[in-house]
């Protein structure tokens, strides 16, 4: 099967085998945004369960 290669640019795997995703938004136009949200934006995404299987079949092969 092939690999969805956008979803393979934006999931990673951590070595305990969950799903990570790092947030978006966080490059540009920033004086807007509150020291709260920034930091928000810094933290990483992950997905357990049902979420995770379904990326896994957008990249089977990590």
């Amino acid at each position: 099967m092939k690999t969805n290669r956008s979803a393979a640019k934006r999931f990673s795997y951590t070595g305990s085998g969950k799903v990570r995703m790092s947030r978006g938004g966080k490059s540009h136009l920033n004086v807007k945004k509150n020291a709260k949200r920034m930091r928000r934006l810094g933290s990483d995404l992950h997905f357990e369960g049902a979420a995770a299987k379904r990326i896994a079949t957008y990249v089977p092969n990590k």
